[in-house]
């Protein structure tokens, strides 16, 4: 039985009717399921469980502390982009040494604050970065663990908006100038070099792609450690996609045989960071119909929840499994409807022309796979309040997250005297 399902008429998380979480918790939120988040990390990390690798968990697809306390229980590490997210995952209880820090622009501060919690690794991303973490680490005192991360310049093959690994992206240092930095990275006394990143992207959906990035990073490992350098550790980043509408997507397996094709030999130790693989399905947006409205052309159907609270179809033209809470009979008529939300913004729209059985107002509608870049991505636009999370174990749910007030949004402003 699928951890989203319908029973007796009826749209279930997990044990939960999701018309029950609505009842309590009030349209829109987010919903998270336990047993989808355990089954998708333990398959990942059993299907490496050959190979000297551990899964550090992106924490910028979906940062609520319970879903980072959930995978912290199963074994997770963290991989941050922000002293934020490392804040969220030391609450979270997922330990200093097993925090991987990237993203291309860490300030000092940054470098700082995460040299004096001790974490783990910090991905390089250019010269620059390696120079200024030098400089900070030996002002405190410190050496840093570094993995510099190459851009191998490989299509993912993914939206523009989410490849990181072609040359013209801003990410990574250039696979070809990285033995040279890779020499300097290990002259530098505030450094200790450990090794090598990559990810080349996000929804990756093939292969291909993944085999082409590991085999030039293993052959980077190789000339590296021909010239004398140690190179203790690879990590592979993120990506794997998974199916939004009718997408096939990379089993875990086969990911794994491409690790250990390209890197299983080594002696490496090795990294693997996903998000969407584990969150992206565990996670739904419940919604209620305000109203459907009939148009010249089109009808729209308009629903309490907005692009400030899953942007993804505004900012990616990202498809998402729309379903009516209640179950349709089988031979229930469809008709084309508009899904949009109540923002003033033509592009506050989740679908288009999208078959659907009749809805009418007051109906709870129910967004698919979206537990990954939903909440995290959301914001107060319209002075809209930030959506209450939820999740769900077998036959219980607690509010994670609870819904922002209005008091809590204005009273970050402050008025200046004069007025």
């Amino acid at each position: 039985m699928s951890h989203f399902h319908y029973e007796n008429g009826e749209f279930y998380a997990e044990g939960v009717p999701v018309s029950r979480i609505a009842a309590e918790v009030g349209t829109p939120f987010y919903c998270y399921s336990t047993a989808k988040l355990t089954d998708n990390f333990t398959n990942f990390d059993a299907a490496l469980g050959g190979l000297n690798a551990k899964l550090y968990f992106s924490c910028k697809a979906n940062s609520n502390q319970a879903v980072i306390r959930t995978l912290a229980q199963l074994g997770a590490g963290a991989d941050v982009v922000s002293v934020g997210e490392m804040y969220r995952a030391l609450k979270a209880g997922i330990p200093a040494g097993e925090i991987v820090f990237a993203g291309v622009g860490k300030t000092r501060t940054e470098m700082a604050e995460a040299l004096k919690a001790g974490i783990y690794q910090f991905n390089v991303e250019s010269p620059g970065e390696l120079r200024a973490l030098n400089e900070v680490a030996l002002s405190l005192g410190k050496r840093a663990p570094v993995a510099l991360r190459i851009n191998p310049d490989v299509d993912a093959k993914t939206h523009a908006k989410i490849s990181t690994g072609k040359s013209e992206n801003k990410f990574g240092i250039d696979i070809d100038h990285a033995p040279a930095i890779y020499a300097e990275a290990a002259s530098l006394p505030g450094i200790d070099v450990k090794g090598l990143a990559c990810h080349i992207g996000s929804q990756l959906t093939d292969i291909a792609p993944y085999r082409h990035a590991f085999q030039k990073m293993s052959d980077l490992v190789k000339a590296l450690r021909g010239k004398g350098h140690s190179v203790e550790r690879v990590d592979l980043g993120g990506g794997i996609g998974i199916t939004y509408r009718d997408e096939q997507t990379i089993s875990f397996s086969d990911y794994t045989n491409a690790v250990a094709e390209n890197f299983g030999n080594m002696g490496l130790k090795l990294e693997a960071e996903p998000g969407r693989a584990i969150v992206g399905n565990a996670g739904i947006l419940v919604a209620r119909v305000i109203n459907v409205k009939e148009g010249v052309s089109r009808n729209f159907v308009i629903v309490d929840a907005a692009m400030n609270d899953l942007i993804r179809p505004t900012l990616y033209d990202a498809y998402h499994q729309i379903q009516p809470v209640r179950q349709p009979a089988d031979d229930a008529p469809v008709t084309k409807v508009d899904v949009v939300g109540p923002i003033c913004e033509t592009g506050d729209q989740f679908a288009e022309q999208r078959p659907l059985p009749p809805l009418v107002a007051d109906d709870l509608v129910v967004f698919r796979e979206a537990g990954a870049y939903g909440a995290v991505m959301s914001s107060t636009y319209n002075t809209r309040p930030l959506l209450p999370e939820v999740l769900v174990k077998g036959d219980k749910f607690e509010v994670v997250r609870p819904r922002q007030t209005y008091d809590a949004i204005i009273g970050q402003d402050r008025l200046p005297a004069w007025l």
